[in-house]
């Protein structure tokens, strides 16, 4: 039983009613009844993170998701994403998070994982980390892709937030477990392989729950690859690294500098 979890999912359904939101879930009958599983969830908005966990509800199971320290460092956030037992990520100490994680798929729990890092722009599916591999790798489970299609007319980079009530459909696909491959030595080049395999099947998953969307012409959450005025993949990757190096420039300007 977790109390504290279970009544901020019931918080939730009751705000995605009042927003209007509708919901296709399929294929979460491949979110296990037990044992630890990486889910690996495309990222195209702030709040695909709240729609990412009700697949795992029909096995009545609960995602502990890996997310940025600063989070759980928030006076009114912070205490929350304590009690339902998320993991921090500090990037000045990225090993420890890791470690948490692959502890936390050992105990047999389910942990949520972007594999992108950062939303991505074009809303395609952005080049992988390796992160979720290793983690199934080294904690011998398997690896679960779901996708998410819709989230960003929600909420999403660069835009104003749509909290209102819009009606929105919001589409999710879970996908067959990927088993890890058995590895005695370096991980190195094993987890590249299962990175590519699961970026890949992530990629025509994608497409399948695109294929049964309406998607408006030009609209900005719509991409360019199905005519709307989302970045293209490569302009989105230049945009992401200029705002990189700005930030970079600003921690290492002096005080005060402008």
């Amino acid at each position: 039983m977790e109390p504290v979890y279970r009544t901020i999912i019931g918080l939730a359904r009751t705000v995605f009613f009042a927003q209007g939101l509708s919901f296709q879930v399929s294929g979460d009958e491949n979110i296990p009844a037990t044992g630890g599983a990486v889910i690996a969830i495309n990222h195209t908005g702030y709040m695909d993170f709240t729609y990412a966990g009700l697949p795992a509800r029909t096995p009545k199971r609960y995602i502990r998701f890996m997310a940025k320290k600063e989070v759980f460092d928030d006076k009114i956030s912070g205490p929350i994403m304590r009690a339902l037992k998320h993991i921090p990520v500090d990037r000045a100490a990225g090993a420890d998070s890791y470690q948490a994680a692959v502890e936390y798929l050992r105990r047999g729990e389910l942990v949520g994982v972007y594999p992108e890092a950062t939303i991505s722009r074009s809303f395609e599916i952005k080049e992988f980390k390796s992160g979720a591999a290793r983690m199934a790798i080294e904690a011998g489970v398997p690896v679960i892709p779901m996708v998410i299609w819709g989230a960003q007319r929600v909420w999403t980079k660069g835009y104003p937030k749509r909290l209102g009530r819009t009606n929105t459909p919001i589409s999710i696909k879970v996908g067959a477990p990927i088993a890890p491959p058995e590895v005695s030595g370096d991980i190195t080049e094993p987890a590249a392989e299962l990175t590519r395999t699961l970026r890949a099947t992530m990629q025509e998953m994608l497409e399948q729950l695109q294929r049964d969307y309406v998607h408006e012409p030009g609209a900005y959450w719509v991409p360019a690859r199905l005519g709307g005025g989302a970045p293209t993949l490569e302009e989105a990757d230049a945009m992401d690294a200029a705002e990189a190096a700005e930030k970079a420039a600003r921690r290492a300007a002096p005080d005060g500098a402008q």
